[in-house]
């Protein structure tokens, strides 16, 4: 034990709260005279009188001599505790009171240390005010019930966003184990973004980099990903560095990344997911144009290049994936995947271009507006164009209406031997789903790979073919 014990003084703060014109306000008063903080806002507050008084009694008797207005004890409500230090090294507790119920207009009653009162928006407060004030402002607004605002000797009196000291201390309720990332993510997103007052984990449950909605008090959001590999967090990073902003609003905007946390802050984007969405025949067309011509940006993004020496179809896990996934295929089902991939080694290689890596409908977000922006880039990396239709290509099946669609959009039917490599890659992406669909079990994933499979085998059966449909 070091330091002695403490010998902080109590103080109480009134946040009488009001509806503005469109938004929530507070009273503020402004401190004049040989006063500390003088010339700076803050809430009507001071110190208990004394051991015989509770902090209620405490927060109604300095209203009426500040404000000049009447509260009854049970309209305050408990708001949140602050622990406080000053630049000076003093340290005190403040007690937060919300008050929405009061007789009596506020006015100005000791002008010798009040030169100003008025009421401001929560959302915008104003400056030069109080930093402990702030802070507690601030942790109400959040929904905190304890803080700690330790300023350091240097800080200002004032509050400076440069040197904001509130930490908010998480309540049971609140802050259950897995709600919220580690306090080193919490601590990077914050130093980026600013304070994060809510955090929701919108991770798939199946994946293995998980995903959170932050929030903050003034109605920003962000999206926090912990990738769950460097390999994974470096092709994000790569893809938001050099291709991704030429998508404009169609994708996110990487905020900030910290690669030894394997962690990306980017931008909230709107829509939801279109995987499940139900339209008529005609919107999803409408859909499927958008989606081509999405994909078309994407591959435009950069300038196209030659494939490297010895590229071609990615078989190199299919052993591994084909002993997984075995005992789920159907009778001649590996055989007719290895005679595929035998026969795509033979194909000429084709241009190599940036691919999103996992171009599905479950990274394509549909907005009220009908706008479509594509997100999740950890899989992204240079390929054959080809690659982002694969997992697209369950989406059209049967439909040769959204094929056609996408295809318009896209500009430009596929040519034969992409339509042959995207074939290839759909049924090794089907071994692999399969395999990775039992391994966590999703059998959604499953169901998906081997469906495949049987489309391609009565494609690859059928005299005639027509593009796009015999995938």
């Amino acid at each position: 034990m070091s330091g002695g014990r403490h010998t902080e003084p109590l103080d109480v703060h009134l946040i009488a709260v009001r509806d503005g014109d469109g938004a929530k306000e507070v009273l503020l008063s402004r401190r004049a005279g040989a006063v500390y903080a003088a010339g700076l806002w803050h809430l009507p507050s001071g110190h208990l009188d004394g051991p015989g008084e509770d902090v209620v009694t405490a927060l109604v008797r300095e209203t009426r001599e500040e404000t000049g207005v009447l509260v009854d004890p049970a309209d305050v409500r408990t708001a949140v505790t602050v622990h406080h230090r000053s630049p000076g090294g003093s340290a005190r507790v403040g007690f937060f009171f919300e008050v929405r119920h009061w007789k009596g207009d506020p006015r100005i009653m000791e002008p010798a240390v009040c030169d100003g009162m008025d009421w401001f928006r929560l959302d915008a407060l104003p400056a030069p005010m109080v930093a402990y004030c702030r802070a507690g402002l601030d942790a109400y607004k959040a929904h905190a019930r304890l803080a700690v605002h330790f300023q350091e000797p240097e800080d200002a009196i004032a509050y400076d966003p440069a040197t904001d000291r509130l930490r908010i201390i998480p309540t049971v309720d609140t802050h259950t184990p897995g709600t919220q990332p580690g306090l080193d993510v919490v601590e990077f997103t914050e130093r980026a973004v600013g304070r994060i007052t809510h955090w929701e984990d919108v991770s798939w449950a199946w994946a293995g980099s998980q995903v959170w909605r932050a929030s903050n008090t003034f109605g920003g959001t962000w999206y926090v990903k912990v990738h769950q590999n460097p390999r994974f967090h470096g092709r994000q990073v790569r893809a938001y560095r050099t291709w991704v902003p030429a998508l404009g609003a169609a994708a996110p905007r990487l905020v900030a990344a910290d690669d030894g946390l394997l962690t990306v802050v980017v931008t909230a984007v709107p829509g939801d997911p279109l995987y499940g969405t139900v339209h008529t025949p005609e919107q999803e067309r409408r859909v499927f144009r958008q989606i081509g011509a999405l994909a078309r940006c994407i591959h435009q993004s950069a300038p196209a290049r030659p494939a490297p020496e010895g590229s071609g179809p990615a078989a190199g896990k299919l052993e591994r994936h084909l002993a997984a996934a075995r005992p789920h295929l159907a009778a001649g089902d590996e055989e007719f995947v290895r005679a595929l991939v035998e026969r795509g080694r033979q194909l000429p290689p084709l241009e190599w271009v940036e691919t999103h890596g996992d171009f599905q409908l479950r990274n394509i977000l549909h907005a009220e507006d009908g706008t479509l922006t594509v997100i999740d880039f950890e899989r992204s990396e240079p390929g054959e164009a080809v690659r982002d239709l694969v997992r697209l290509s369950d989406a059209w099946a049967g439909r040769p209406d959204l094929y056609e669609a996408l295809m318009a959009g896209y500009g430009r039917p596929l040519t034969a031997v992409e339509e042959e490599r995207l074939a290839v890659d759909a049924a090794l992406d089907a071994v692999s789903g399969i395999q990775f669909g039992v391994a966590n079990g999703v059998p959604d994933l499953v169901e998906r790979g081997r469906r495949t499979l049987r489309r391609l085998r009565a494609a690859a059966a059928s005299p005639t073919r027509t593009p796009g449909g015999v995938w």
